[in-house]
């Protein structure tokens, strides 16, 4: 349970650190992020801290949410998240998370979606080793081979590793380095890659201790 941040991802780049190494980094465009509602143990049950992100115009939300935003007196925004924090944190409703809630050489965690690759085969999903290319083998090249048990139990188990949709889900890329924090900019940069495509949705947490 640690407070973060909702950022947008830019692109990958690469900069040099003061020993004059290329460093590839990730570019997140941080915040600012309102405090949408704060989660009280009293009234929610738990402790958090609900942030907005991202300019919408609102006539592309539906009627629920804009009352929500409206009742909040805040103005509503793209994407609405919730990060657990423990009580006492601080934080007030209509107050701004900014990008300077890291600091250089901090250790993050990154939350986002990775890239949809469609329906995939189990050499490309699972790297699967497939079956031999030569001595008498023939349309075997790529199947995943036997998959099923005996007649007991008579199915498959789920879980099985077998083709189907790749990617397309949630990430977490743990210990991040903050390679350095532009707060005029609203920008962040983290050492290594961020799951998720270019423009999207990704939270940025402290790494718990």
């Amino acid at each position: 349970m640690s407070m973060g941040i909702l950022g947008r991802k830019v692109g990958m780049t690469q900069v040099f650190d003061a020993e004059g190494k290329a460093v590839p980094v990730t570019v997140i465009e941080a915040g600012p992020c309102p405090v949408v509602e704060v989660r009280t143990p009293d009234k929610n049950q738990y402790s958090a801290v609900q942030l907005g992100f991202g300019d919408v115009k609102p006539q592309r939300l539906n009627k629920p949410v804009r009352g929500y935003y409206a009742k909040q007196d805040v103005a509503p925004k793209r994407w609405l998240r919730e990060f657990r924090v423990e009580e006492g944190h601080g934080f007030d409703k209509g107050q701004e998370v900014r990008a300077d809630l890291f600091a250089e050489g901090e250790t993050v965690d990154v939350i986002g979606v990775s890239k949809g690759k469609g329906f995939a085969g189990v050499i490309k999903r699972f790297h699967f080793g497939g079956g031999p290319a030569s001595h008498g083998a023939s349309k075997f090249h790529r199947q995943p081979g036997s998959s099923g048990a005996s007649s007991y139990p008579g199915h498959i188990f789920k879980g099985k590793t077998m083709p189907g949709r790749m990617g397309g889900e949630r990430v977490t890329v743990k210990n991040l380095r903050v390679f350095a924090v532009d707060v005029e900019n609203n920008l962040i940069l983290l050492r290594g890659a961020v799951p998720g495509a270019k423009d999207g949705l990704v939270l940025i947490r402290k790494t718990a201790e």
